[in-house]
């Protein structure tokens, strides 16, 4: 059943990539495709039923030409985005809606002007997508060439703080007794834990090595 299903996305797969290549190979044709049209130098003409108007345009055949230049790019930079592998693909996307918005207003816009406002309707595109592939750019630079990997950081962070957690939930339950009640110690005990005998050896002997050592220094200047 498995090899079924991976034939079938092969099929699938290379039928896709057929229809691709197909359509990048005619490019070329499809962007002259107004010298191959009969009477196009008419303000409409019928082709399968179908009615193409001028749009504006002095006649058919300058309507098709500006459409070919920008329909055969649209596609292709859909081609180029569904199938790139880099990290800045995202980019793409930027000449995308700006051809699509191109063919929008010629379109839809009755008036004698093209090419006026599109820029104007990818500001909001270009404020998304351009902070984001920037902060992509930084965070793979800081990990391949200044060898920053702050995902490591963040877990190192996140294990800091766990173990910083752990201590304070340990010392907590250390203060507890047996009723669940905070063991907090007094003043005279404070006083006699500091100044037990184990506690006055450490600070004697501390004070004696730090003598020691300051005559040892002296001895030393003096010869």
């Amino acid at each position: 059943m498995t090899r079924k299903v991976k034939n079938k996305e092969a099929q699938r797969k290379i039928l896709m990539e057929s229809i691709m290549v197909f359509f990048i190979a005619i490019s070329p044709f499809l962007y002259k495709l107004y010298e191959y049209i009969p009477e196009a130098n008419n303000s409409s003409i019928t082709i399968l039923g179908i009615t193409i108007d001028s749009h504006g345009f002095a006649d058919v055949s300058t309507f098709i030409w500006f459409m070919m230049g920008k329909i055969v790019p649209l596609y292709l930079l859909i081609f180029w985005f569904l199938t790139v592998k880099n990290w800045w693909y995202h980019i793409i996307l930027i000449p995308i809606a700006m051809y699509a918005f191109q063919i929008f207003e010629v379109l839809y816009n009755y008036d004698n002007d093209i090419d006026t406002e599109n820029l104007l309707w990818l500001l909001p595109i270009c404020i998304i997508i351009i902070p984001f592939v920037y902060f992509l750019r930084i965070k793979l630079y800081d990990k391949y060439v200044l060898g920053i990997d702050l995902e490591a950081m963040d877990a190192e962070l996140k294990e800091l703080k766990e173990k910083d957690l752990n201590t304070s939930k340990k010392k907590v339950k250390d203060n507890l007794d047996t009723e669940g009640n905070f063991n907090i110690p007094t003043i005279s005990e404070d006083i006699e834990t500091t100044l037990s005998t184990g506690n006055l050896e450490k600070i004697f002997k501390h004070i004696q090595d730090r003598i020691q050592s300051l005559f040892h220094m002296k001895s030393k200047s003096s010869s």
